[in-house]
C-alpha cells in the first residue's frame, strides 16, 4: 500500500518538477553508488569549452552533495516550490515554467566563469523559492516553529539559515539575485509606464511543451462529429418505428 501511495503521489507530480527531481535524486543515488564521482560533475569551464564536456552545464545543477540533512533539505525545498510554482502561477504554461528555468541556468552559469562555484543546483533551488515568495507575498510562513514572517521573506531565512550551519551565502545570494531579475522582468518592469515584457518564450518551446489550444470558431464536418448518424436512418426509423 505503501508503495502504491508513493507511485501515485511521484505520478501525480507535474512533469518538469517530476523530471527535474529524478534527475537530482538519480544523480545522487549513482555517486553514492560509484557509478560515478563528483569530479565529473562540477561546473569547470575550461574542461566545457577546452575538452568539450559539455554535460557540465547541466550535471552541475543536479547535485546536492553527498545523502545527509543538506541534501533532503534541499529536495524538500526543491520538490515543494518548484511544484508549486508549476501548479499555480505557471499552471498551463509549461514551455514558459521550462524557458525560466534555461534562464535562470544561463544567468547562474555566467556568474560561474567568473567565481570559484562547482555546483549551483542549491542556488537554483532559492530561486525557485524566490519566485514564488514574491508571487505569493501575504502567505503567512513557519519555519521549523521558530519564525513567523511572510513569504516574501523566506529566502533571505533560508540564507540565515545556510549561514548558522556555517555555509557559504554566495551560493543563496546568487539564487536570490536571479530569482530578483527573472521576478522583475518578468512581473514587475512590464507593468511600468513605458515598460514592455521582454522575456519571450521561443516558439519551439511552446511547440515541445504546450498542447496547442482548440480554436473556438473551428466547425468539425458532419461526419467528424461522434454523435453523427445518417439522416436517412433517422428518417427511417421515424417512419417505420420498430
Amino acid at each position: 500500500m505503501a508503495y502504491q501511495g508513493f507511485a501515485q503521489e511521484y505520478l501525480g507530480m507535474p512533469a518538469v518538477t517530476r523530471a527535474y527531481t529524478t534527475a537530482c535524486v538519480l544523480t545522487t543515488a549513482a555517486v553514492q553508488l560509484e557509478f560515478i564521482t563528483p569530479f565529473q560533475l562540477y561546473f569547470n569551464p575550461d574542461l566545457i569549452f577546452r575538452k568539450f564536456q559539455i554535460w557540465r552545464l547541466i550535471t552541475n545543477f543536479l547535485f546536492f552533495g553527498p545523502l545527509g540533512f543538506s541534501f533532503f533539505f534541499n529536495m524538500i525545498f526543491l520538490y515543494r516550490y518548484c511544484r508549486m510554482l508549476e501548479e499555480g502561477s505557471f499552471r498551463g504554461r509549461t514551455a514558459d515554467f521550462v524557458f525560466m528555468f534555461l534562464f535562470g541556468g544561463f544567468l547562474m552559469t555566467l556568474f560561474g566563469l567568473f567565481a570559484s562555484l562547482f555546483f549551483l543546483g542549491q542556488a537554483f533551488t532559492i530561486m525557485l523559492v524566490y519566485v514564488w515568495s514574491r508571487r505569493n507575498p501575504y502567505i503567512r510562513m513557519n519555519f521549523f516553529g521558530l519564525l513567523n514572517f511572510q513569504a516574501p521573506f523566506l529566502p533571505w531565512v533560508l540564507m540565515g539559515f545556510s549561514l548558522l550551519l556555517g555555509n557559504s551565502i554566495i551560493i543563496d545570494l546568487l539564487g536570490i539575485a536571479v530569482g530578483h531579475i527573472y521576478y522583475f522582468l518578468e512581473d514587475v518592469f512590464p507593468n511600468q509606464p513605458g515598460g514592455k515584457k521582454l522575456l519571450l518564450t521561443p516558439g519551439f518551446l511552446k511547440m515541445v511543451f504546450d498542447t496547442p489550444e482548440e480554436d473556438p470558431n473551428y466547425n468539425p464536418l458532419p461526419e467528424d462529429h461522434p454523435d453523427h448518424q445518417p439522416r436517412g436512418q433517422d428518417q427511417n426509423e421515424q417512419q417505420h418505428p420498430q
